[in-house]
């Protein structure tokens, strides 16, 4: 029961965060993108402000629900009288997954701090710099996570 309640918040969260990149990339920024520089990027700051209060809440839900899960497992391995080792795809996951974290935390703390600022001072340049980094940072988390559900599905 704790295991599947785990893999539960672990999959509910990955889907808001990755299902969230998709809908930002795809969808939100293409419309807003028509706007005048001063409408789109406040309208994208405040926007992405909420998204990354949940994403860092499921970003960081997924790492420990992973770490919960593999301990979990590896404890049941042993007191059994196994030897665990962490199957490749489960490795793949944990690996990806620790770097997609890493990205979000610089866009969240570095690339998103930078747009705050520049919107406070009504510099639509540096907050369309800013904007384009947050951008294509996103589409590699996008692209990892996209990465490791197929693994996961296709393993």
């Amino acid at each position: 029961m704790i295991y599947a309640t785990l893999k539960t918040l672990h999959v509910l969260s990955i889907i808001v965060w990755v299902g969230g990149m998709v809908f930002v990339h795809f969808f939100l920024r293409p419309v807003v993108a028509e706007l005048e520089p001063a409408v789109r990027l406040r309208l994208m700051h405040d926007v992405l402000g909420r998204f990354f209060q949940t994403v860092l809440a499921a970003s960081l839900l997924t790492l420990v629900t992973g770490v919960w899960m593999l301990g979990r497992v590896a404890k049941q391995v042993v007191q059994s009288g196994g030897s665990f080792e962490m199957p490749l795809a489960w490795t793949f996951m944990a690996v990806i997954g620790v770097a997609m974290v890493a990205i979000f935390m610089h866009i969240r703390f570095v690339l998103y701090k930078r747009l705050s600022r520049a919107v406070a001072a009504s510099d639509w340049v540096a907050g369309g710099a800013a904007l384009a980094q947050t951008r294509n940072w996103v589409a590699i988390n996008l692209g990892l996570g996209v990465l490791v559900l197929l693994v996961t599905l296709l393993r």
